[in-house]
């Protein structure tokens, strides 16, 4: 299995947040997708569409009306879904989703700096592929985080123009998610 840092080619990952994104991110230059939107039914069918894309997509299952915290909902999304990986702020899912072949992104939310030291021992248990911070307009945590961890990072979270993208690029991150989709056509 490739590494999230051999799927990334636009540094801007495109957050799908409702059904009406999904075109633009269909047709955007962000090769991956954080569908952050759906249900049991519609879920699959906004998948094969981004793939008719070539669209890597993440699966932020926290977001998706209908689907239960279990290892048998993993599984469901493994076999039946198919996306190259999911998005959670649970541990214990990262390890079902690895188990069944999926890469894996543990989302943690810095609040304060007890909450990062928490969010990067969480990761550090749990094995994900890569750690989603949000918010990600903060170079300067970003940095400090990069020297806190091997696992790449990825910033999101009240990113709104070009700037605050390259800023969190210089501070290390892999790459930013935005759900703003004015910024999915940057060429970075």
């Amino acid at each position: 299995m490739n590494s999230i840092v051999d799927l990334v080619e636009s540094q801007v990952i495109a957050s799908v947040k409702s059904k009406q994104q999904l075109e633009f991110a269909a047709n955007s230059k962000a090769n991956i997708v954080f569908l952050l939107t759906g249900n049991l039914i519609t879920t699959k069918k906004y998948i094969n569409h981004l793939k008719k894309y070539n669209k890597i997509i993440f699966v932020h299952i926290d977001f998706i009306d209908g689907l239960a915290n279990t290892r048998s909902a993993i599984e469901y999304i493994a076999n039946i879904w198919q996306p190259k990986g999911i998005i959670t702020t649970k541990s214990n899912l990262i390890k079902f989703a690895k188990e069944e072949g999926l890469m894996a992104i543990q989302r943690i939310f810095l609040i304060d700096g007890n909450a990062m030291k928490k969010g990067i021992e969480i990761a550090h248990s749990s094995k994900p592929d890569a750690i989603e911070v949000l918010p990600g307009i903060m170079p300067d945590i970003i940095d400090n985080l990069t020297k806190l961890t091997h696992l790449p990072i990825i910033a999101g979270g009240l990113v709104s123009n070009k700037n605050q993208i390259t800023d969190g690029l210089q501070a290390g991150a892999l790459a930013m998610s935005a759900g703003d989709s004015k910024l999915w056509n940057l060429s970075l």
